[in-house]
């Protein structure tokens, strides 16, 4: 794939963030922080092998002291966010518990095998490929967190307090917030992504809402997303009005009897038109009513079928006349 448009902003003493384009699929955020005595904590990993070394020569550049990474924070499992872990040999490794064992459940060689792949027969395969399969995950070598928590923990990195926060489940199992309180800054992970749709792999909606509520009641002027482009606290706003959005719509549908599909299409076409990767809300829908029904809800390649029609510009769920547009 061409080189996303990554850049290093620098938010002054001695906290960075690494941000790579539009926040897309695969394009995720991460960040630095360097303590008073050179001590260096980063916030997630990239996607390969080549961005995560890209990102890592920007902050050597930077920060000097970041030739050696002590302290790598997982904020959740998803390979943007731990494929290039082994690449920073000898750090502490700290995730959640849930996020721990959401990772070590997850088989990086299948994952990299099934983007690659142009001929899957699979849906999840052929969703994979086409949202994945740009990338180069040469070299790719799972690492796995050496230390995990749960609820709460708090580090000292050469002397500033770092507070590492567990609100999942909610995009996934084990999702944490880094904070840094001295700089009234936080990393959010994938809690949130900026001017994208979100994407509940977990859920459930309400843990999601409450997580929103957390963040906005830091006291903090700066928020890094998992996703999309820094700023202050408009984007944790945004996204849970998106969830509440969502979850108030879905429920219509699903009490005037629609099935979920159809009701994904319907909420889809409703609102936030302009956010990326759309498609999301095939997930979102299925997550509430799977929620709703008290149920497992679809299965994976039944929710990634439909992310293909969505993407492909399907105008509803089905493949034939139907009530939606009939023959």
């Amino acid at each position: 794939m061409s080189t996303p448009d990554c850049r290093l902003e620098d938010f002054g003493n001695g906290v960075f963030a690494w941000v790579q384009g539009d926040g897309s699929w695969g394009l995720s955020n991460s960040g630095l922080i360097e303590g008073g005595d050179g001590t260096v904590l980063m916030v997630d990993t990239l996607f390969t092998p080549s961005m995560t070394e890209d990102m890592l020569a920007a902050y050597r550049r930077a920060v000097p002291a970041a030739a050696t990474i002590d302290v790598l924070v997982n904020t959740h499992a998803n390979g943007d966010h731990t494929f290039g872990n082994h690449l920073v040999g000898g750090a502490r490794i700290i995730a959640s518990q849930a996020c721990a064992e959401e990772m070590r459940e997850f088989s990086v060689e299948n994952f990299v095998g099934m983007a690659a792949r142009s001929d899957n027969t699979s849906a999840a395969g052929r969703f994979l490929h086409d949202t994945m399969g740009k990338f180069d995950f040469t070299g790719v070598v799972g690492t796995l967190p050496t230390e995990t928590f749960t609820t709460e923990r708090t580090l000292s990195v050469g002397g500033r307090e770092v507070v590492l926060k567990e609100l999942g489940p909610a995009h996934t199992r084990g999702d944490i917030i880094v904070h840094l309180p001295d700089a009234r800054t936080v990393f959010t992970g994938d809690l949130v992504f900026a001017g994208a749709h979100p994407i509940l792999w977990a859920g459930p909606f309400g843990n999601w809402v409450d997580a929103c509520d957390h963040i906005l009641s830091l006291d903090v002027d700066t928020i890094v997303p998992g996703h999309g482009p820094t700023g202050d606290k408009t984007a944790v706003r945004d996204i849970r009005e998106y969830l509440i959005f969502v979850r108030d719509e879905g429920t219509a549908c699903y009490n005037a009897g629609l099935t979920w599909d159809e009701a994904a299409w319907e909420v889809g076409r409703k609102g936030f038109d302009s956010w990326l990767d759309r498609e999301r809300v095939v997930v979102n829908v299925a997550r509430l009513y799977a929620e709703l029904s008290g149920g497992a809800g679809p299965d994976r390649e039944e929710m990634m079928e439909q992310m293909l029609r969505y993407r492909a510009g399907a105008s509803c769920p089905h493949d034939g006349p139907c009530a939606c547009h009939p023959a």
